[in-house]
């Protein structure tokens, strides 16, 4: 009788959840993509305003260099005037971190964009800049961590109504089962978040384009990110970010489908 009640709440549960899930249906005014969110593009704003001094923070916060911190603006601001990015909601702000040391770019919902110094001095071009650049800002417009807020509710959701329904309090061995659930749903999370990197590649392929700048530049990127990781770091199949290397192929071919008859002539490196 135990055991058909746990299964009767288990079910309940994923069905309350996937109902949730599904029900938030919206479409990309940028990407034409239907995505599952629950947020405003005025509360990813304010979010991403608000986390923004924590996150600098863990890099030491904005690089002192004000010349430098400039262009990495302008260029940022270049490729949003350039693109449907300016047509967007958000407020882009693009900011240079002290971090000398570890290489990442990364960007809050709503606009705010931070690349390390770490990284910037691995760059040899403005066109390798606006490819880490524009690849943040198609996490913007993609609305990617809004979408892994929900993603993240869903997984959560049905991990934990697995978990209900295979637990046994009576049987011990079951927790193993409950555990393996909750490792699916996390595995589940981490692919999204594969996906949401290619997608912005796609769009960075673009907009670095039209704002002037080659997007092959952002195949050189990928290039001294894998020399940069020295073929260490973990697996791809357990990381957020698609291994560099396989990337490039991803790049190769959007740049060939964008541009079938070969880049425009007087894209800046």
């Amino acid at each position: 009788m135990r055991g058909n009640l746990r299964y009767i709440i288990a079910l309940l549960m994923a069905g309350v959840t996937l109902l949730t899930y599904y029900c938030k249906r919206s479409v990309n005014e940028v990407t034409g993509e239907v995505q599952h969110v629950d947020m405003t593009a005025e509360q990813e704003i304010a979010l991403g305003l608000q986390a923004a001094p924590e996150m600098a923070q863990q890099y030491g916060g904005l690089h002192p260099d004000r010349q430098a911190s400039a262009r990495v603006e302008q260029i940022g601001q270049d490729i949003v005037r350039s693109t449907k990015a300016g047509q967007s909601p958000y407020k882009f702000q693009f900011h240079l971190l002290a971090d000398e040391n570890t290489i990442n770019a990364f960007a809050l919902p709503g606009g705010q964009v931070f690349i390390t110094a770490g990284l910037l001095k691995n760059l040899r071009s403005e066109g390798q800049v606006a490819g880490v650049l524009a690849h943040e800002v198609g996490h913007v417009v993609g609305r990617h961590s809004a979408e892994q807020i929900a993603k993240s509710q869903l997984t959560q959701g049905l991990s934990g109504a697995a978990a209900i329904g295979m637990y046994d309090p009576d049987r011990p061995a079951t927790a193993a089962g409950s555990a393996a659930a909750a490792m699916v749903g996390k595995l589940l999370t981490l692919r999204f978040g594969r996906e949401d990197e290619l997608e912005s590649d796609r769009l960075a392929v673009d907009y670095t384009a039209q704002a002037g700048y080659d997007p092959r530049s952002m195949i050189q990127v990928m290039q001294i990110l894998e020399q940069a990781g020295g073929g260490g770091g973990q697996p791809e199949f357990l990381s957020t970010h698609p291994n560099p290397g396989n990337r490039i192929g991803e790049l190769e071919r959007a740049i060939a489908t964008e541009f079938p008859q070969g880049i425009p002539a007087g894209l800046k490196p």
